[in-house]
């Protein structure tokens, strides 16, 4: 008998639709003429995934006593009995009560397949057992029920099942997830939206690499040998040297940006000869690879460019890190490659990084005008010249009959071209000097002798000179002229560069001076400032800035060169000797520099202003205010008193206490009216200077809602005991859930119950006031925070004059906490605080 196939349908968290689509499935196939039936489906009271069951046949389950109470399970016997073409069984990880057939819905799923039962399931990520550990971490949940992973892998189809997580929200919100009591509790704790992007990410990678392994099969099927760039691999390159941490990082970097594999590999030769760092160093780097998200390779290579780029082909890498291969001028000279300009020339179509060396110091340095090619070039010209004529000459001797002086001189014309091609004037001119001393000694009459007797001879050898001399000056002068060229091309680029920055605004002093410090090769640029001597001496210079170490400018070893910005300010360079030609690079660095400087002056200023502006809007917005909702109290009491004081009436005692009850509202609300605007008056001006400790909930919660009940207000509040303390100052705290309850009472009070409630997340402590009005819209949110707005869930509000939530945040941030606004599930608007718990030496 053929086993039967397993297809599960997978997804990131409950309510993603995942039992809907395995009913689907299961009627598409009776449809189709299969025999499917339910084993057993979990339809959670959702009216939308009973609907999806219609006709199909279920099997009825078996009921089971365990302690006392009655559990229904899937009726694996009667399943087998049955025999349906399809089973349709859900909840893949489900654990079977005691004294089942066997512990696990996994286990019994198995038995239907040996059977050749074709079974269709569903299966959460969080239930995968290797993902355990990862899912405590992001919803603070440790999962009892778990799947094996490799039971998963075996089945035929994994099918993702995905929903974005503001969707499953607002599914849940509707209440087509839980029940409606239910609702609040999960929004709060499990289904926060971060927990589900987190859950959703591991879904999606997890199927992604089922989707390569698959991939991978299918290519070493069909013997398919190229590189598909369907996943990113980066393979970096570690020796054991300092530098290779770096290529590691800055490799684990460019991976988890392309969301790809790290692959950290070293190449030891052949011979065991071991090159590069320290083996203890090679061995740190592997660990660090491992700690970083990759894995370590190590393969064997003489040639170790060739190995790099044969192993990324083998893993399939789209992506090659490498550090710098330094060259000596041998190398140079010779046309050698470095390690990593032979794996970009075999690399093909992987991409290859260099990653520069920080440690090996400025690489960037405008070129100087020299002596043209230079002391090396000159020497390898002058003895390039003298071999060959010491091979032309050993040539010509052993010839019987020699060639015409004319002809001799033309052979020996190519030596000197060479000497002057390679090493310019100097070397030229002493070869040609030599071959002519060497032409007139064995070629011409009379032999052996330094003595010239035919003039044509004379006029040859003086021609011959003549050419050399002229041939090495037209090579050096072309030499000097390219090498201005590249320096004049430089300092273009530099000056674009300066240019550049003013144009885009990005500038600033300290970019400035880094690009000054690389671009000259220096160890150290500071900018410094006169200051003025109070007794009218020498002024003295302070130090506004500096980048690079090394020798200070008070050293007397230093080399120290001083440039000005303007009148008051000055470039202070230590490093190597500047030369005249750099000054006009030099001045223009120094100018952009006083640019920048006056450019951040006058930001700073347009800062200030801003800030007076700001200032004088409050003040204008508190001015307005006055006018309306200071006077109203105060015209309220006036009134009271008044009528009060009144001789010719006679108030009864309703009255009076009425009229009082006026006097102490409105007093009330001037009190806190006057409050708000003190506060903001701190807030503004920077004042507030909270004293933090262990705070418990109780403490201020209590006082809270004692002062904002009243017999048409219910506020209900739901406050685990177990909870930690928070790190705040207890006035402020009291002060923030004063203002946010408040604040849902005047505007939602006659919607609803007003909701305290108060969670553990992490290293911190939420508290939700929660009120069911209205509502505010997304965009409108984050202006509810502004001083003087009201933009509460009811319109027309007159009350208060917009500082409550503005004081409320500002006070939260002084405590290093953070108020936010979200949306109410069902309709309303719920106020987020989220607190840091106390440390245990604050609490104890």
């Amino acid at each position: 008998m053929a086993r039967g196939t397993l297809r599960i349908y997978l997804g990131a968290a409950p309510g993603v639709g995942k039992t809907v689509r395995m009913l689907e499935e299961g009627r598409r196939r009776a449809s189709r003429g299969a025999d499917v039936v339910i084993a057993v489906v979990e339809t959670h009271g959702r009216v939308h995934t009973a609907a999806q069951i219609g006709d199909l046949e279920i099997v009825p389950r078996k009921v089971m006593n365990h302690r006392g109470a009655s559990f229904e399970e899937m009726d694996l016997q009667a399943v087998l009995d049955r025999a349906p073409q399809v089973a349709l069984v859900d909840e893949f990880a489900h654990t079977n009560v005691p004294g089942s057939t066997n512990a696990k819905r996994w286990q019994d799923v198995d038995v239907l397949l040996d059977h050749g039962i074709n079974v269709i399931s569903t299966l959460n990520i969080q239930h995968l057992e290797s993902l355990g550990d990862v899912v405590e971490e992001i919803t603070g949940t440790r999962q009892r029920e778990t799947v094996p992973d490799e039971i998963v892998r075996r089945a035929g189809q994994v099918e993702l099942v995905d929903m974005a997580a503001e969707a499953l929200r607002r599914r849940l919100a509707h209440g087509n997830v839980y029940a409606a009591d239910k609702v609040d509790a999960a929004l709060a704790n499990y289904f926060r939206e971060g927990n589900l992007l987190s859950l959703r990410e591991l879904a999606l990678l997890w199927t992604a690499g089922r989707v390569d392994e698959a991939l991978r099969k299918y290519r070493e099927q069909h013997a398919i040998e190229g590189a598909w760039e369907t996943h990113e691999r980066v393979v970096v390159a570690i020796d054991g040297t300092p530098h290779a941490e770096l290529l590691l990082r800055r490799a684990a970097r460019i991976a988890e940006r392309s969301g790809g594999e790290l692959i950290a590999v070293h190449v030891a030769r052949s011979d065991g000869l071991a090159g590069g760092g320290s083996p203890e160093a090679l061995a740190r780097q592997s660990t660090l690879a491992e700690q970083l998200g990759g894995s370590y390779r190590l393969v064997v290579g003489d040639d170790v460019a060739e190995a790099l780029v044969d192993f990324a082909r083998s893993a399939e890498a789209t992506q090659l890190v490498l550090g710098p291969r330094t060259r000596s001028k041998l190398e140079g000279l010779l046309g050698g490659e470095s390690v990593s300009e032979r794996a970009t020339r075999l690399s093909g179509s992987i991409d290859v990084h260099i990653v520069a060396d920080p440690a090996a110091g400025p690489r960037r340095r405008l070129p100087g005008f020299g002596r043209g090619l230079g002391t090396a070039r000159a020497v390898i010209g002058l003895g390039t010249g003298a071999l060959l004529l010491l091979l032309i000459t050993a040539l010509f001797d052993r010839v019987v009959d020699p060639p015409a002086v004319q002809t001799t001189y033309l052979l020996y014309l190519g030596a000197v071209l060479a000497a002057a091609l390679i090493g310019g004037l100097i070397p030229a001119a002493l070869t040609a000097l030599a071959a002519a001393l060497l032409v007139n000694w064995f070629f011409t009459p009379p032999l052996n002798t330094l003595t010239i007797s035919d003039p044509e001879n004379v006029v040859a050898l003086l021609a011959f000179l003549v050419f050399g001399v002229v041939l090495g000056s037209a090579v050096q002068a072309g030499a000097r002229r390219a090498e201005q060229a590249a320096r004049f091309a430089a300092e273009a680029n530099v000056l674009g560069q300066l240019a550049g920055g003013v144009l885009r605004g990005r500038t600033t002093p300290a970019a400035l001076l880094s690009q000054l410090r690389e671009t000259f090769g220096l160890e150290r640029v500071q900018l410094e400032r006169r200051v003025p001597s109070p007794d009218g001496d020498d002024p003295t210079w302070t130090q506004l800035s500096v980048v690079g170490s090394g020798t200070s400018a008070t050293d007397a070893d230093a080399q120290v060169t001083t440039l000005p910005v303007d009148d008051d300010r000055r470039l202070t360079i230590v490093g190597r000797r500047l030369a005249a030609s750099d000054l006009r690079v030099l001045r223009a660095f120094a100018t952009q520099i006083g640019v920048a400087l006056d450019t951040a002056a006058l930001a700073e200023d347009a800062a200030a202003a801003r800030t007076l502006e700001q200032g004088d809007r409050v003040r204008t917005a508190l001015l307005a205010s006055v006018g309306h909702d200071l006077r109203t109290p105060l015209a309220g009491i006036k009134a009271a008193v008044s009528s009060l004081r009144q001789t010719d009436v006679d108030f009864s005692p309703s009255d009076q206490a009425e009229l009082l009850a006026t006097v102490e509202e409105s007093a009330d609300r001037l009190d806190v009216l006057v409050r708000d605007l003190l506060d903001m008056s701190r807030l503004q001006t920077g004042a507030v200077r909270p004293t933090t400790r262990a705070v418990w909930l109780d403490e201020v919660v209590g006082p809270v809602l004692g002062e904002q009940s009243g017999p048409d207000v219910t506020i209900e509040r739901d406050i685990d005991e177990a909870l930690p303390p928070v790190e705040a100052d207890p006035v402020l705290l009291e002060r923030v859930l004063a203002n946010l309850v408040s604040n849902a009472v005047r505007y939602a009070g006659a919607h609803g119950p007003i909701r305290v409630r108060a969670d553990r997340l992490g290293d911190t402590v939420e508290v939700r006031v929660i009120d069911h009005g209205p509502g505010v819209d997304d965009a409108q949110r984050e202006r509810m925070f502004a001083p003087f707005q009201r933009l509460g869930d009811q319109q027309g509000a007159t009350e208060g004059i917009g500082l409550g939530l503005a004081v409320a945040r500002g006070f939260a941030q002084a405590l290093g906490a953070t108020l936010e606004a979200d949306a109410t599930p069902g309709g309303g608007l719920t106020m987020v605080l989220s607190l840091p718990i106390a440390d245990e030496e604050s609490s104890s």
